[in-house]
This record gives structure tokens, C-alpha cells and sequence, in this order.
């Protein structure tokens, strides 16, 4: 037998398989190639996901010129407003990063891992310690004033 046809045999089995799998069973496998879970987490979009990825760890992906003319494809078609990559800021350890807010002050210290340390608690991301301050979504660089713009 070709081993073509067995490796889409192979492939085709294991993306048949999902459906009768339990979530339970289907997050070692998310896990396995995605670093982090969805935030609202529905079957299909899980489903749907690792079955492209058993047929890229098979298969191959796209080229960088596919994925290109995808996205640009998807650009010229989209309603959504493409934004500026966020900049990137990075810190040494040990930074300090200050903000007076809620009549107080709030001291933000970069750890040895570029991740933020705040009253106890590590965090990713200004953004994430903002929103731990703040309880709300906005810009953590806007927030620490690291970027243009006034709140």
C-alpha cells in the first residue's frame, strides 16, 4: 500500500476519533500543541483546531507565501480596522515601574523572568496588572505612561 494513503488513512482515523472523544480526553491534546487554553472554550473551535494540527504535524503547514496572501487576502476583506503591532518594551530585572492611581501609590517590580511582580502577585503583562488595579481592560503601557496618550 502507498504510504501516502496510509499516512491520510492514519490521519483521517485520528480527526474521526475527536468526535467521540470527551473534553476531557481532548484538552491533552490541546495542550499538547497550543500554549495556553481558549478563553471560552466550545467544542467545535477545539475540535477544529487540533484536527488542523494533526494534518500540519502530517501534512506540513502553509508556506510563508500562502500564509502571506492569506492574510492579505483577509486584510482587503475584513471590516475590522487593522492596528500598529504593540510595541514591545523590555525591562532589566529589577526595573521599577511606577503609578500613582486611587489616591495611592503602586510599585511594580520586573523579575529575572521580564515578568511583573505586584503586592505578591506575578503577572505577564502590564496589561494584566492594570486590569488587576484598575478591574478593568485598558492599555497596562498607557496605564505605567510607557506609551502616548492621557486617561
Amino acid at each position: 500500500m502507498n504510504d501516502t494513503l496510509t499516512k491520510q488513512q492514519t490521519v483521517a482515523r485520528k480527526i474521526a476519533d475527536l468526535s467521540q472523544m470527551s473534553m476531557a480526553e481532548l484538552w491533552p491534546l490541546w495542550d499538547r500543541y497550543f500554549p495556553r487554553r481558549p478563553q471560552y472554550p466550545n467544542r467545535t473551535h477545539v475540535e477544529s483546531r487540533i484536527t488542523y494540527k494533526l494534518q500540519e504535524e502530517a501534512f506540513g503547514g502553509l508556506s510563508r507565501e500562502t500564509r502571506k496572501r492569506l492574510e492579505a487576502i483577509g486584510a482587503l476583506h475584513s471590516k475590522i480596522k487593522l492596528r500598529a503591532r504593540p510595541r514591545e518594551f523590555h525591562f532589566a530585572p529589577g526595573t521599577v515601574i511606577l503609578r500613582e492611581w486611587g489616591e495611592r501609590e503602586h510599585r511594580v517590580t520586573v523579575n529575572a523572568e521580564g515578568r511583573f511582580e505586584y503586592e505578591g502577585h506575578t503577572f505577564k503583562s502590564l496589561t494584566a496588572v492594570d486590569r488587576h488595579i484598575t478591574g478593568q481592560h485598558w492599555s497596562g503601557p498607557l496605564f505605567f505612561g510607557l506609551k502616548g496618550g492621557a486617561r
